[in-house]
């Protein structure tokens, strides 16, 4: 079998088998992240994804099972390589944009405890505006990018996108990963715009 092909083979066009890169940090559909891989398991699955020009999957680490195999939340975000450099001998610098969010169907590991996964993509969604109550959100995002500058949160921007809107808003917050987690698995844009609007209003961000 090859490298993307152990397992079934998906079932459905929104099914993919997909290497797992496990993080201690929530990446969000249309972000940036730039990544350090020495580990030789993950070097070699940067080559391969680079190769075959496939993505891998990054997930938020849960927790340790048995023999040091790292547990994952069961919802991640497909990373594509945008951009790999050598740093020095061993150690690659990559940089990767997020896709589409994903959940865990079926896990297996390589030899080396490469993490593999068959996955189901989260469906794709029309675009929702965000509603009148909940604009007063863009002003404060708009700081926020004009304050980190060009490069450092991924274009095009869309502030008419509820959802482009909450993921921007939640990756750049000072919020833990696991609430981080829990507002990339909802499914509701909208919901996601209001416990973001809460969240800053009980800490007096907004004007």
């Amino acid at each position: 079998m090859g490298f993307f092909s152990f397992l079934h083979r998906p079932q459905t066009p929104q099914e993919q088998v997909i290497p797992l890169f496990p993080l201690n940090t929530v990446l969000f559909p249309g972000s940036v992240l730039g990544l350090q891989v020495f580990e030789a398991r993950y070097l070699d699955m940067a080559t391969r994804c680079l190769r075959e020009q496939k993505p891998f999957g990054v997930c938020l680490v849960s927790g340790r099972q048995e023999d040091d195999i790292l547990a994952t939340h069961p919802v991640g975000t497909l990373a594509r390589i945008s951009q790999a450099d050598v740093e020095q001998a061993g150690i690659l610098l990559l940089t990767v944009h997020g896709g589409a969010r994903f959940r865990i169907l079926e896990t297996t590991h390589q030899d080396d405890k490469l993490m593999l996964a068959r996955v189901q993509l989260f469906p794709t969604r029309e675009k929702v505006a965000p509603p009148p109550e909940r604009r007063r959100l863009l002003p404060f995002l708009k700081r926020i990018v004009n304050d980190l500058g060009p490069g450092k949160m991924a274009e095009p921007y869309d502030f008419d996108d509820a959802e482009w809107i909450g993921f921007r808003l939640t990756e750049v917050l000072p919020v833990q990963n696991l609430a981080k987690q829990k507002l990339l698995e909802l499914s509701d844009p909208l919901e996601r715009l209001e416990i973001l609007e809460r969240y800053l209003e009980q800490r007096k961000l907004l004007g």
